[in-house]
């Protein structure tokens, strides 16, 4: 038996207000199902389980505001067992297999469980190869379909339509009409049962629900989240001496390269060039590790992953800052999937505590619309920032030829108690090594 805690969901955040719960006591539940909806300063989380096990008792009523580290639930964990022995006829059950975060999140966003895998690693731990084997292995034959159901009623939903506050609230801001609300298998609406868009006569074609103009606006206050990231930032300036390299890479055959990738992909398999980007700063994070870690009592903590967190502007104002976990192991297609899911989740104010670990290091990328540079400020405790403007075409000279070629200025800010320019400028060449080496990024 294990208490579920009030998770840390930013290297900021002292406290979270529980705004809903989406089990109740005698639920069953599986390591990465959401418990709870928490808000913070920024937004609100979508809480995940870590454990598998059954909800004993829920220890904070919505709406409560309780210190990280609090006790939010007790959750008897499969592996605590049950109160009494089983009886001889009774067998435990077998225990999931394991796997390390990276390769459950690897999982997770290919809709797989490492619950449901075998695992070929050392005491059946399942691996990344394992989760592509099941990725590859042929589909099971379709069972025959069954009768259709009843289509739903048109009739519009009972005016006391058991919803949840935070449910209700979602639905407002979303301009989402109780006829579009279903309750879930408990009889209850909940977040995850509010869609995404105001409801209409007719269904919303798939296409529309995912373009820029219809994302919803973020769920935190405009104020809070100003008043968060400039606190963030003020203790940037005041704790962290801060230097600025910078570099233009020429990026004409990688881009080229992508283009003739994208040529054979289709539609939704294509990959833009932030994502190519960002897994050039994972691979030089791993290869330069003093700029990946921590400042921690007066120290340098190296990470062990590349955590890479990926600042994220919302439509309606402010920043958010998902992390990618483990994204120097990635594929470039993996990253964009995962730089996809991320933005969305943040553009739609529905991160997962997941998307919410510390971060090894950070990138902001200004894209096609910003400016041709951006020296941005360090997120403590990382001790560095790297930084990626919109690329453009610019004068470059190969050899004794002069022509234009697309290019992309980067810069890194790095922090100097833990390291000089020499370094970051170090980093900054094993990016511009990465972009013009198909193999690391193909």
């Amino acid at each position: 038996m294990g208490e579920f805690l009030m998770p840390s969901l930013g290297a900021d955040m002292d406290a979270g207000t529980v705004v809903e719960w989406a089990v109740a006591p005698g639920d069953r539940v599986r390591r990465g199902d959401i418990v709870a909806a928490v808000e913070t300063e920024k937004s609100v989380i979508d809480v995940e389980c870590f454990e598998d096990g059954v909800v004993e008792r829920l220890l904070v009523p919505v709406g409560t505001k309780v210190p990280v580290g609090a006790p939010l639930a007790v959750i008897a964990t499969d592996r605590s067992g049950p109160t009494d022995a089983p009886s001889a006829d009774q067998q435990a059950p077998a225990p999931h297999p394991r796997a390390t975060p990276p390769v459950r999140q690897f999982a997770k966003r290919h809709g797989l469980d490492v619950a449901d895998l075998p695992g070929s690693g050392h005491d059946g731990t399942v691996t990344r190869a394992d989760v592509r084997a099941a990725l590859e292995a042929p589909a099971p034959s379709p069972a025959p379909a069954p009768s259709p159901a009843p289509a739903p009623s048109s009739a519009p939903a009972p005016a006391r339509l058991p919803i949840t506050p935070y449910a209700r609230r979602l639905a407002a801001e979303r301009g989402t009409g109780a006829e579009a609300l279903r309750p879930g298998p408990d009889g209850v609406v909940r977040a995850r049962d509010v869609p995404d868009g105001p409801s209409a006569s007719a269904p919303t074609p798939a296409r529309e629900v995912v373009a820029p103009a219809e994302e919803p606006p973020p769920r935190a206050t405009s104020d809070g989240m100003r008043a968060a990231i400039a606190a963030r930032m003020n203790r940037s300036l005041r704790e962290i001496p801060q230097y600025h390299v910078d570099a233009v890479i020429e990026l004409g055959a990688a881009l080229e390269g992508l283009r003739e990738r994208n040529r054979r992909a289709a539609v939704t398999e294509r990959i833009v060039p932030a994502a190519l980007l960002l897994v050039a700063a994972a691979r030089a994070a791993r290869r330069v590790p003093a700029l990946n870690g921590h400042w921690v009592d007066g120290a340098f903590a190296p990470s062990p992953t590349v955590d890479l967190g990926v600042v994220v502007s919302l439509r309606e104002g402010g920043l958010l800052v998902p992390t990618i976990p483990a994204a120097d192991e990635l594929t470039l297609p993996e990253a964009m999937t995962a730089l996809r899911d991320a933005v969305t989740r943040a553009r739609a104010g529905r991160l997962r505590s997941s998307d919410a670990v510390d971060a090894s290091i950070t990138v902001t990328d200004l894209g096609e619309t910003g400016g041709h540079a951006v020296h941005g400020r360090i997120f403590p405790p990382q001790v560095a920032l790297v930084g990626f403007g919109a690329i453009v075409r610019r004068p470059w000279a190969e050899g004794d030829l002069l022509g234009v070629r697309p290019t992309v200025a980067a810069t890194l800010t790095g922090d100097h108690r833990a390291t000089d320019g020499v370094v970051g400028g170090r980093f900054l060449h094993v990016i511009d090594d990465v972009l013009h080496d198909p193999e690391e990024w193909s």
